[in-house]
């Protein structure tokens, strides 16, 4: 594990800040280092309100998509709102289609089968709409390459708003409207929201011509905030007003469905976190296991009793998922031991009986126990369809760009892909992607590495410290909870291995002349050798609040640990 302390931030910025905040060295350095120099930014950055939400008007194409659907309303047209089968587009489809049909009826969704359609929009889809008399499709965090399908349902006399946040290509579908910030012709300010957020622009604008208040439509923004945290994208910008107010929502008054999927945690308050890893899985896996239309069901279920039993369904779905994904990544750590791909560049395995809907997630936590990009292979009716992730700085896009040869199809980004191939091409392309990889990744990419926003001594974790700190949240990507390294440290005596496999370290930390700290490092226990018997070391780590029986502790969550 490689540490990286980010460089101290020029001085003159640095005091000018201290200054314009009244706040010590280490809070205006985290904000420099988030790129937050003025006060009137630091202002939007702790207190994000409404206002700090654009114009939806100035999204190019708004004023069309706004038009059709009050055309379609008053001619008492059918709607039919798409969205993909994960978390963005299921929250995406639930979020308009609840708003339309508090004042229109005729408005159904359609989420495409994972495994018989595929992702994004389809030519069944499109049959579905024209057999069932849709003469508008919305699409949500799809339909931006989507140029054959959209102009298939021309021809049936159906019209298309498509509401994406994927970069389009050269040419655009022949929409009525196209709703994405990433075209090169939309001067829209924001570029990084997720398709339930461009859902949501969409009905702040269908809002505004109805004279309607932000107070309207605070209860979506906890389908808002949850897409946020599942599809991570930046927690910055309007991502991080629509973040924290929606955060609001599902620790106040969250919608039936997803007050179903958290009434049953002992937590005061959820944090952007525990959407990510409680909620979001849990909407997720009925698109992997099911159907994604059962998390539209939920999240459109006014009734709290039947939103609990759907919510007993998706919950049953998660345990089969995370049954699944655990025999699958077992299965392929065999693999790679048995076949000598210990010291490989890449890992790249197959089977076809594992299960299509989580091979992307067999694919992460093979990279825990293997750190290179990585790609895990099932069979898909005559070919085998993959899902490959990457390590932190390698674009693995580009490396399958120049195995493209070996493949049928492939599309995604820097960090993930899915792909498909002919069975016998396997063994082609894995060798080529194997040295593709080895010939174009920098040695230093090879393992993890940790950036660090600054050293910390122990006496400046103070109350007041603490209580700045946690009005950075909510975090993500572009703003990550803030990491520190801390030096001459020693355990008092109580460093204890946990867990059913030992694998986690409890420790009860000190400096010279500070206060003891818990702390606790998850996957760190073989470590304990490093601090037993008053040896010095030193840690990096993040500050969090630990719950338990409902008392909340000061807690050091450590990362890891050097002689």
């Amino acid at each position: 594990m490689r540490w990286n302390i980010q460089s101290t931030p020029n001085t003159q910025k640095l005091q000018h800040l201290q200054n314009e905040l009244q706040v010590d060295t280490t809070i205006a350095t985290l904000l420099l280092h988030r790129g937050i120099e003025t006060y009137e930014q630091a202002k939007q950055f702790f207190r994000p309100t409404w206002h700090d939400l654009h114009n939806p008007y100035l999204m190019k194409d708004m004023d069309k998509a706004v038009a059709r659907i009050e055309k379609a309303i008053a001619n008492n047209e059918n709607i039919l709102i798409f969205g993909d089968y994960d978390v963005d587009g299921t929250t995406a489809v639930a979020l308009v289609s609840s708003y339309l049909k508090s004042y229109y009826k005729n408005i159904a969704t359609y989420i495409p089968d994972r495994y018989t359609e595929g992702y994004g929009v389809s030519f069944q889809g499109i049959d579905f709409a024209h057999d069932n008399d849709f003469s508008l499709i919305i699409a949500l965090d799809c339909g931006i390459k989507s140029i054959e399908h959209v102009h298939y349902a021309l021809q049936k006399n159906i019209d298309f708003i498509i509401c994406d946040h994927h970069l389009p290509a050269d040419v655009l579908p022949s929409a009525i409207a196209v709703l994405d910030p990433k075209r090169q012709d939309c001067t829209y300010p924001y570029k990084e929201l997720c398709g339930c957020g461009i859902g949501f622009k969409l009905i702040q604008a269908l809002a505004k011509n109805k004279k309607q208040s932000d107070i309207d439509l605070m209860p979506y923004l906890d389908l808002v905030a949850t897409a946020i945290a599942a599809d991570i994208v930046p927690i910055t910008g309007e991502n991080r007003v629509l973040a924290k107010l929606g955060l609001e929502v599902i620790n106040s008054n969250p919608r039936p469905g997803i007050k179903a999927l958290i009434q049953n945690l002992k937590k005061q308050y959820l944090t952007i976190s525990d959407v990510v890893f409680i909620i979001a899985p849990r909407i997720n896996a009925a698109g992997r296991i099911k159907h994604g239309n059962e998390a539209v069901a939920l999240l459109t279920e006014f009734n709290i009793n039947q939103a609990e039993i759907f919510a007993n369904e998706i919950e049953q779905h998660n345990s089969d998922r995370k049954d699944i994904d655990k025999q699958i990544t077992t299965e392929a750590l065999e693999l790679i031991q048995l076949n000598n791909e210990q010291q490989n560049y890449t890992t790249v395995v197959y089977q076809p009986h594992w299960h299509k809907g989580v091979i992307g997630i067999v694919a992460s936590r093979l990279i825990e126990n293997y750190y290179r990009p990585t790609i895990v292979f099932t069979k898909s009716d005559t070919k085998l369809a993959g899902s490959a992730r990457s390590v932190k700085g390698f674009d693995v896009y580009k490396a399958l760009e120049n195995c493209a040869q070996h493949l049928e199809q492939f599309g995604g980004h820097m960090y993930a892909a899915g792909m498909t191939l002919r069975e016998d091409n396997f063994l082609n392309f894995k060798l080529s992607f194997e040295q593709e990889v080895k010939k174009t990744i920098p040695e230093e990419l090879r393992s993890p590495e940790l950036s660090i926003d600054m050293e910390l001594d122990f006496d400046k974790i103070t109350p007041k410290f603490l209580r700045i700190l946690k009005q950075f949240e909510p975090f993500g990507p572009q703003n990550m909870t803030p990491v520190f390294v801390a030096k001459n440290l020693k355990d008092t005596g109580f460093a204890k291995q946990m867990g059913k496999n030992n694998e986690h370290l409890k420790l009860f930390i000190k400096q010279p002349n500070s206060i003891g700290i818990d702390a606790i490092g998850f996957g760190l226990g073989d470590k304990i050798n490093l601090v037993q018997n008053q040896q010095v070391f030193n840690a990096v780590f993040s500050i969090e609040e630990n719950e338990f029986n409902g008392v909340v502790n000061l807690q050091l969550k450590i990362k890891d640990i050097q002689p």
